[in-house]
């Protein structure tokens, strides 16, 4: 059996993201080290061309994931978690991320890409990585959140996001995206 038949028979012909019967493809999850079954998944040409041309994004589309997210199959947890980071200032999609769970490899392979299409650098130029700790040095004003995020308030854990300016945190219990230029390395 081929590849294309297996994913077809997983994934009972639907698009593994939104569900959708029509125009299916196989979509390798980058980065490929070895085709295979493990690491495609069967999307819609609607998904396909959202993923590919992050532009194009349609938010609400992707209110699917909240079904999506809990395949068991890594290769789908990936392209869930990357689908979410993109769409990190909507509040559902934010909401959706905190309680995704990703073992350590698949969250490995999830924020593969995330690193490698862009450094973000605090405001020494020091550069930012995936679980860093990081230190607030200006007052920050959180919008929609009511709470001022304090200089000196210690952010563990960031997470980077596909916009080399921003990173995302935990400040007084709620997820935010900072200004890399406001922030220090811990």
């Amino acid at each position: 059996m081929n590849t294309e038949q297996i994913l077809l028979i997983r994934s009972d012909s639907k698009c593994e993201l939104c569900s959708s019967e029509s125009n299916l493809s196989v979509y390798e999850v980058p980065p490929v080290i070895d085709t295979n079954d493990e690491q495609c998944i069967l999307v819609c040409d609607f998904c396909l061309d959202q993923i590919e041309n992050p532009e194009n994004t349609n938010p609400n589309h992707w209110r699917c994931l909240n079904d999506s997210m809990w395949n068991a199959v890594p290769a789908i947890q990936v392209i869930v978690w990357r689908q979410l980071k993109r769409l990190n200032t909507e509040i559902w999609a934010q909401d959706l991320l905190d309680i995704l769970y990703l073992d350590e490899e698949t969250q490995t392979w999830a924020a593969a890409t995330a690193t490698a299409e862009a450094n973000s650098v605090d405001s020494n130029g020091a550069i930012l990585n995936a679980g860093d700790s990081v230190t607030l040095i200006k007052d920050l004003e959180v919008k929609g959140a009511g709470f001022t995020a304090k200089r000196g308030t210690l952010v563990k854990g960031i997470s980077l996001t596909g916009n080399s300016e921003h990173i995302e945190g935990r400040v007084n219990g709620t997820r935010i995206v900072l200004l890399t230029k406001f922030l220090k390395k811990a």
